[in-house]
């Protein structure tokens, strides 16, 4: 399918995903309300508190302009044809960019909170918490590089104009460079998401058997902790 029927069939895949994504957003923001509420805004305040509400809220801007935007962005039709081609561009462009480097950052804090959670669980083990940082700074540089090497640079992505009819026209964007830079990026930060969720796991194994010895029940708080860490890892 190509011309105007593919790029109109495009358009209406672009907005249904967008709707089904912007009410999960939704609904996952109505559900975890209570438990906000309870647990950070209740309570008295903490560093911790302040990157947990970043990384939500962040991640949640970050997450509606991904939703909203889904790869096309509407030029206005009353708008003269140079004028509109030239701000259609620069803010699909801009818009793109703030979705890479905002992921970039949601990332790189969430795992802040991790590592956080990791020191905590380890009776706040320093070495535990220096090896942790040691390994985590690289990820922020390779997150970094990849940023402005494969999202920042005029040669690697272009915006370019799709018209479905006179009237209607979208912008969308096109990779010059090969996926395997990305894939290549990714495995430092897989095998460091690993490292995490292994050391948590390892954790909750040894609380698990001091506490059966002892014939208490697990603490609650550290196995939700751990639970978290796998589900980060997992999705």
């Amino acid at each position: 399918m190509s011309g105007p029927e593919g790029s109109l069939y495009a358009l209406e895949w672009n907005n249904n995903i967008s709707v089904a994504s912007i009410t999960l957003i939704s609904y996952e923001y109505m559900l975890q309300l209570e438990k906000e509420i309870t647990f950070v805004w209740d309570r008295p305040w903490s560093a911790m508190s302040y990157i947990y509400l970043v990384v939500r809220y962040f991640g949640i801007v970050v997450a509606m302009t991904c939703a909203c935007w889904g790869g096309l962005v509407y030029m206005p039709e009353g708008a003269p044809d140079l004028l509109r081609l030239t701000s259609g561009l620069v803010v699909s462009y801009s818009m793109f960019l703030f979705v890479q480097w905002g992921f970039s950052v949601y990332l790189c804090l969430a795992k802040v909170i991790l590592i956080w959670r990791l020191y905590a669980l380890c009776n706040q083990s320093k070495r535990i918490l220096y090896i942790s940082l040691g390994l985590f700074l690289p990820i922020v540089v390779l997150y970094i590089a990849v940023d402005i090497f494969l999202w920042s640079r005029p040669s690697a992505i272009s915006m370019q104009e799709i018209t479905i009819t006179p009237n209607v026209k979208y912008c969308t964007y096109f990779f010059h460079v090969g996926p395997m830079p990305a894939v290549y990026a990714a495995i430092p930060v897989i095998c460091y998401d690993i490292f995490l969720v292994v050391l948590a796991i390892a954790v909750l194994v040894k609380h698990l058997k001091e506490r059966k010895e002892l014939k208490i029940k697990p603490n609650a708080y550290i196995v939700m902790i751990v639970r978290y860490h796998v589900i980060y890892f997992v999705l």
